[in-house]
């Protein structure tokens, strides 16, 4: 499983999904332009130390996303998208999940692009809200849509009492920048959990 930011806007948003990556374990992908550069002060924030367990992959558009993830599994990418959006779809509690899925999710003001949308019109998937609420927090919506694909497709949660060991960079000062992979970097072989550390 792996998460697709698509163009976020707010660099504390995407460095909460950066730290919720590191602690499932899960690939987090960025689908430039982004809002805010990779050596903001915002995103390093939210990320806190957790930096060097992210594994963090920034593709230049959508185009160079889809074909480096359409590589990394038998199953096709159309298979294996779910869209959140906050218009239409299949509610996230209703969604059959599976372990290979690519979990996307558009920028704070606009969402997933509309083209993209319109081409996978059945993978769409939803938060429940009041209709008279526009949208969630994309940081709150990531986490929600990861916790509950994980649990649904049957994806080991990580198992913590509440102990904490920091990771032996913790205190290294990493900048996202300096951990960010250009998606011509990434093979298939380098697509595992990391460990735990």
């Amino acid at each position: 499983m792996e998460l697709v930011l698509v163009h976020p806007e707010i660099p504390h948003n995407t460095g909460c999904v950066a730290r919720l990556g590191a602690a499932l374990g899960l690939r987090l992908n960025l689908v430039e332009p982004l809002g805010f550069s990779l050596e903001d002060r915002y995103l390093k924030r939210a990320g806190l130390d957790y930096w060097p367990m992210v594994d963090l992959v920034v593709y230049p558009d959508w185009e160079a996303a889809a074909d480096s993830l359409s590589r990394t599994s038998e199953v096709s990418l159309a298979q294996r998208l779910r869209l959140f959006t906050a218009r239409g779809g299949g509610s996230v509690f209703e969604t059959s999940f599976e372990e290979n899925d690519i979990l996307c999710f558009g920028n704070e003001s606009q969402g997933l692009p509309q083209e993209l949308l319109a081409r996978y019109p059945d993978r769409r998937v939803y938060v429940p809200i009041r209709s008279d609420v526009r949208s969630l927090n994309l940081a709150n919506v990531v986490c929600l849509g990861a916790y509950t694909a994980m649990r649904a497709a049957g994806l080991p949660l990580p198992s913590n009492d509440g102990e904490y060991v920091p990771h032996p960079q913790a205190a290294d000062g990493i900048q996202p920048a300096d951990i960010a992979q250009p998606a011509d970097t990434v093979q298939l072989t380098d697509r595992v959990r990391p460990s735990a550390h």
